[in-house]
């Protein structure tokens, strides 16, 4: 399984993504589901990735392939005028990706599915941030969804739902998203370290601040034990039921 977030804040988008693969208990691997791309001064897009791994890496590959011919094409990531014709040609390739895999293993088209998060910055326009579906079409984050998930997506989510607040530092908006990975990481094995951070500042148009959170990371084990005190104070607090 997989979590990945993207949270949409007054100052930019923050993203983060687990690691972990698992093919049954005794099949766990390490993937990198965060992809980068990059026009310094002109754009810059994240994509993180839930889902079959084989339908994913084809994906990310196709997309990748074709920037490198980027001359030669009339769509890629690179070229793609907007945030919004970028995000049709991730869920048009994702959508084709999926019909192929299933037509040539007689298996039903849900065996290949992915998710997907997609944000980012293409100059002229404003940042962007996208939940991509298996069927190629796409929501955009807006106000009253200023965040998204995939993947195991419930023992994170009360965190973000009860402290995300637009207006919030990129540093403050790290340790909610850590509370949160924290939470789905002791609540199930599929999801783990290490995890890989991307921060994008409104109009740099560059790939900002990011980070390989490996579990033996400073920050991260005081906010996991921090966070696991703080409950246990909380809890303690509340007055006991009468019975």
């Amino acid at each position: 399984m997989t979590y990945c977030v993207g949270l949409q804040l007054d100052r930019g988008l923050v993203f983060m993504s687990d690691t972990r693969t698992n093919a049954g208990v005794d099949n766990i691997s390490t993937y990198r589901k965060m992809h980068t791309w990059e026009v310094p001064g002109e754009r810059a897009l994240v994509l993180m990735t839930a889902g079959n791994l084989a339908t994913t890496q084809a994906v990310v590959s196709l997309l990748d392939e074709r920037n490198l011919a980027a001359a030669e094409r009339t769509s890629t990531l690179l070229t793609a005028p907007s945030m919004f014709q970028a995000a049709r040609l991730i869920g048009e390739t994702l959508r084709d990706v999926i019909a192929e895999q299933a037509g040539s293993g007689g298996k039903p088209a849900s065996t290949f599915n992915a998710t997907m998060i997609f944000g980012g910055q293409v100059k002229g326009s404003q940042p962007r941030l996208y939940l991509i579906y298996p069927e190629g079409n796409f929501i955009e984050a807006q106000s009253d969804t200023p965040f998204f998930q995939v993947g195991e997506t419930k023992y994170g989510r009360p965190i973000l739902v009860r402290a995300y607040d637009r207006e919030m530092a990129f540093e403050r908006a790290v340790k909610l998203l850590m509370v949160s990975f924290d939470s789905t990481i002791r609540a199930n094995l599929s999801v783990d370290a290490p995890l890989d951070l991307q921060i994008y500042e409104n109009d740099s148009y560059e790939l900002g601040y990011s980070r390989r959170v490996l579990d033996t990371d400073p920050d991260w084990r005081a906010i996991s034990d921090g966070w696991s005190d703080a409950l246990r104070n909380a809890f303690d607090s509340l007055q006991d039921v009468t019975l």
